[in-house]
């Protein structure tokens, strides 16, 4: 039985704690958070035996695993923490706010011989593997381009603590991005180069639901990002995404092979069937994911059971180093207009 610490009990933690407390090989035995008696409600709730501080939950001497569900500025921090402390950590999205400090975690991590994970774990859900077994098979031929899109109005419409979601290591490209790059990365291998555009439609947004509903606040990010990514087997890519849009899109990642085009389930979730259309084709063919409880925290249950067995998992951090160094040559190239290279890579 591993012993596992959630740091950070905002509102992505419940999906974690289901997941996880439903287990059979992982017992969640702190909660931890900034705001202690948050995280003493959402311990009652899930049944976890202690609560506290950061500091505590590092120094419990049954956590071996930390879950770092805190905001994005704060994950170098907590992750530094946790291998200080000899514990595994799996981080959510991104890994860090620079490639430099994606890499010192990735270094140390490794110094210490400890496993160091990160979402987007929706890559391991029965949707997005479907996807991936299929374009193996060859059935699309060789994949070739893809376009991606992820456009809506924002999520300061139906979170009640958005601020985090529009200040630096956030807005479209950092909170989203990593879903439809590591999905993307996945299937074409690693990007070379990146050329970017970014818009900010309002210098305020305003707080459409919960207790703060109608508070402003300010948007410090693009809120609309393009980019063309070129990719080092020879592969190339479009990808959109957007809080600035009146009008939510079903999110899209449509990848042109030599001889089909496959349209993958949406990358922010686990589950969904994969479409197949050839030339002269009238209807797409569906191809349906096998049935699976794909929720976050599946990436893990992925990490535990690969330290048990021995062999590497498979939301790594150098991949999660990875989309943050393409993540931040995209917005480099959006402030400077020219093709920025992506210098990292993974296995």
């Amino acid at each position: 039985m591993t012993g596992v610490a959630v740091v950070g009990c905002g509102t992505i933690s419940d999906q974690y704690l289901q997941t996880l407390s439903g287990a059979s090989d992982v017992a969640v035995v702190f909660c931890a958070d900034l705001d202690v008696p948050r995280a003493a409600a959402v311990a009652e709730k899930y049944s976890v035996p202690k609560h506290g501080t950061v500091a505590e939950a590092l120094a419990s001497p049954d956590v071996s695993l930390v879950v770092n569900l805190t905001i994005p500025a704060a994950h170098v921090e907590v992750t530094t923490a946790a291998i200080a402390a000899g514990k595994h950590v799996w981080s959510e999205k991104p890994l860090a706010m620079t490639p430099d400090a994606a890499a010192e975690l990735v270094q140390l991590a490794a110094d210490a011989g400890l496993r160091l994970g990160c979402a987007p774990d929706t890559v391991l859900g029965p949707g997005l593997q479907n996807a991936y077994t299929l374009a193996g098979s060859g059935l699309i031929g060789t994949p070739m381009t893809a376009l991606a899109l992820m456009q809506g109005p924002g999520p300061d419409q139906w979170h009640p603590d958005p601020e985090f979601l529009f200040s630096t290591g956030a807005g479209p490209l950092f909170d989203m991005g990593p879903y439809y790059l590591t999905a993307l990365s996945l299937l074409f291998g690693p990007v070379t180069s990146v050329a970017a555009t970014g818009l900010q439609a309002r210098a305020t947004r305003v707080i459409g639901a919960g207790p703060r509903a109608g508070t402003e606040f300010p948007v410090e990010v693009p809120t609309y990002v393009s980019a063309l990514l070129s990719y080092a087997g020879g592969a190339a890519a479009t990808i959109v995404l957007s809080f600035d849009s009146p009008a939510s899109h079903q999110p899209l990642i449509e990848v042109a092979g030599t001889e089909a085009t496959m349209a993958l389930p949406d990358p922010n979730r686990f589950d969904g069937d994969v479409r197949v259309k050839r030339t002269g084709d009238k209807d797409w063919t569906v191809y349906p994911a096998e049935a699976g409880d794909g929720k976050r925290g599946l990436g893990v249950l992925d990490m535990v059971r690969s330290i048990r067995s021995g062999v590497p998992h498979r939301c790594s951090g150098e991949l999660a180093l990875h989309v943050v160094d393409t993540m931040t040559a995209i917005a480099e190239s959006a402030q400077t207009g020219s093709f920025v290279p992506v210098r990292t890579t993974f296995s």
